[in-house]
């Protein structure tokens, strides 16, 4: 019969008497899986001649970090079983007869399906009325429910999803700073600063400071950016007058100029910050 034992017990077993049971098939990096991998578990320890089996399908968007895993296990020339190549997989979604039997067992009054996608929450609540649950709702992310006294029924909505710690500040997952942070590791920025005199014409600059953008040398980077500050000055000659005036304009102007030249020289689109100083 099998014998369930304690971490520190198991690890004075013999290895072939142990199934060890752990989280981390997706290859979260502070799951038991991902430190025994490591290495750093406190009593678990994988070498040559032991077998890892991987329950479970790989999830899209974990690829690298299970991939990694599967890595690691194999340097330590420890065997891997997977669904690719194996019928391991084992599904944590519990199936519609599954769910009928739940319902039967606990023959619940409200039924509030909570997980999965729209579709799936939206098939939940119509099992449940077909397995006679006198209440049903189907929530979306932020409703607040009011589950007594009465009848059940969404009643307020409240702030939800992703919270992202910057620093000593909280901020929403589309803040528009984590936004610009992307572009910038991806793209690379460019500002362009400028003097202009009292009768609207360039006194200084265009001067152009180039980050996250590289040539093949030195020589060629220079070129890069004085072909942008050209650029920047010929979309400000072709202002009208009267247009020079509103900063805003200039700005906006200048700025579409020089994105299209980064474009056309780095294949890429960064973000153009333009600086109008008036004298």
């Amino acid at each position: 019969m099998p014998y369930i034992a304690e971490e520190e017990e198991a690890a004075r077993l013999p290895a072939n008497k142990v199934l060890y049971l752990c989280t981390g098939s997706q290859g979260e990096a502070r799951a038991a899986l991902s430190r025994i991998a490591r290495g750093d578990h406190r009593h678990v320890s994988l070498r040559q001649g032991d077998t890892v089996i991987f329950s479970s399908r790989v999830i899209p968007g974990n690829e690298t970090s299970i991939h990694a895993l599967y890595n690691a296990f194999t340097e330590k020339g420890v065997e891997l079983i997977t669904a690719d190549d194996h019928f391991v997989h084992v599904s944590g979604h519990p199936a519609r007869d599954e769910l009928k039997q739940m319902y039967s067992w606990a023959r619940p009054q409200i039924a509030v399906p909570v997980h999965g996608e729209r579709r799936h929450i939206l098939e939940h609540v119509e099992l449940a009325k077909s397995l006679q649950a006198p209440y049903a709702i189907a929530p979306s992310n932020g409703d607040l429910i009011r589950l007594a006294p009465g009848e059940p029924k969404v009643i307020d909505e409240v702030p939800a999803g992703r919270i992202f710690v910057d620093g000593s500040v909280m901020i929403e997952a589309e803040d528009n700073a984590l936004k610009d942070r992307r572009r910038l590791g991806a793209e690379g920025a460019v500002n362009i600063a400028l003097a202009i005199n009292a009768k609207h014409a360039i006194v200084s600059g265009p001067n152009a400071t180039v980050r996250g953008l590289s040539m093949g040398d030195e020589e060629e980077f220079d070129l890069a950016v004085d072909e942008l500050e050209d650029v920047a000055e010929a979309a400000f000659g072709r202002l009208a007058h009267s247009d020079r005036e509103d900063d805003e304009l200039v700005e906006t102007t200048l700025m579409r100029a020089v994105r299209k030249a980064a474009d056309r020289l780095w294949g890429k689109r960064p973000l153009v910050d333009v600086t109008v100083l008036r004298i």
